[in-house]
């Protein structure tokens, strides 16, 4: 994607996050009563002006989904294959020792050893869940098949309501993980089933009833509600931590550090393992994407309901949000700048001599 083929929200989009995550963090601290009243339209643990948000983002791109084509996606099994194995397989694991690394091992003189192992859960928590809802941002942002991130959604979606809660056991040793599946099922109607509806219905009635120029035209209308969403999305979510943030720096930086590092590696893996495969670059963007992000409001959700609002691993499940979005733009930048690459190029591009 050339810059000059960006239009100033895409261009500057960099840019945009960081004001909106500044303005965030200074709203919820500044002005307590607006994250106090946001918090009151709730439904379990799921934000429901972020969840409409999130659903505008989502809208557009479902509306670009030939649904024809769903079945032909279903079909490329390499594809799913690095999804689902980096997923489920790589990621969660990889998690767990990079975080154990940093704050039971190189941050021990910084971190007490209760609040490090804290850390560590709310770590696995993030690491254990792929995204549902943001992923189809990414996907946009690097061009991506849109009907071959539904399918790997849908299939993240159907492993996550079985493997959650037993590789959470068995990476931290805890019994009786309550996962709220109620916040699971709410986000992937919300974030999957409703746009996806409306996407469907939408344009198969454009089409029948105005035809292709028109819809095009129809579709040319939504090319930066994605992107404004994101930006609004953001400033609500940093106005919640605001304090949180705000009390925490030096512990937010050492959260922050293991949970970069994992999103480099998961990306890496992933992309380079669907380039080694000769996969598409619009499949393989978003096979890599959807491995580097975090389903964060379920791994907020679960920390809180296991450990308690006010916990090390609430606090790390907040910091996989703040760092998530800058670090996934970074990531859709490498994946926009080697898409016409060969593999050999894309090794050198990470080695830094391309």
């Amino acid at each position: 994607m050339g810059e000059e083929s960006l239009g100033i929200f895409e261009k500057y989009l960099s840019l945009w996050v960081i004001i909106c995550i500044v303005a965030g963090v200074a709203l919820g601290h500044f002005i307590p009563a607006f994250p106090q009243l946001l918090n009151r339209l709730q439904y379990a643990s799921v934000s429901l002006p972020v969840a409409v948000l999130i659903w505008l983002m989502i809208y557009p791109m479902m509306l670009k989904i030939d649904f024809s084509s769903i079945l032909r996606a279903t079909r490329n099994l390499k594809g799913l294959t690095v999804t689902c194995g980096t997923n489920w397989l790589i990621k969660p694991f990889t998690m767990y020792l990079i975080s154990s690394l940093f704050f039971l091992g190189v941050f021990s003189q910084l971190v007490p050893p209760d609040l490090g192992r804290e850390y560590l859960a709310g770590a696995v928590l993030l690491g254990a869940a792929p995204c549902t809802a943001m992923v189809f941002v990414w996907s946009s942002l690097t061009r991506g098949d849109p009907a071959y991130t539904l399918v790997q959604v849908a299939v993240n979606d159907i492993i996550l309501l079985f493997a959650y809660a037993p590789i959470v056991a068995f990476l931290l040793g805890i019994g009786n993980i309550s996962v709220p599946y109620d916040t699971l099922i709410l986000s992937v109607v919300l974030f999957v089933v409703i746009p996806l509806t409306a996407g469907y219905l939408t344009r198969r009635r454009l089409l029948r009833t105005r035809g292709e120029e028109y819809f095009r035209g129809f579709l040319r209308k939504f090319e930066n509600i994605t992107v404004i969403g994101l930006l609004l999305t953001l400033i609500i979510i940093f106005s919640f931590q605001g304090a949180v943030i705000i009390d925490n720096p030096l512990h937010i930086g050492l959260i922050a550090v293991p949970l970069i590092i994992q999103t480099f590696l998961i990306f890496t893996i992933a992309y380079l393992w669907a380039r080694a495969w000769r996969l598409r670059h619009d499949v393989a963007a978003p096979a890599a994407m959807i491995g580097a992000s975090n389903f964060f409001e379920l791994a907020v959700a679960v920390a809180i309901s296991l450990f308690g609002l006010e916990s090390g691993a609430a606090l790390a499940t907040v910091v996989g949000v703040l760092v998530e979005v800058p670090v996934m733009l970074t990531l859709v930048r490498i994946a926009n700048a080697t898409r016409d690459t060969s593999l050999n190029d894309i090794n050198l591009f990470f080695e830094g001599r391309y």
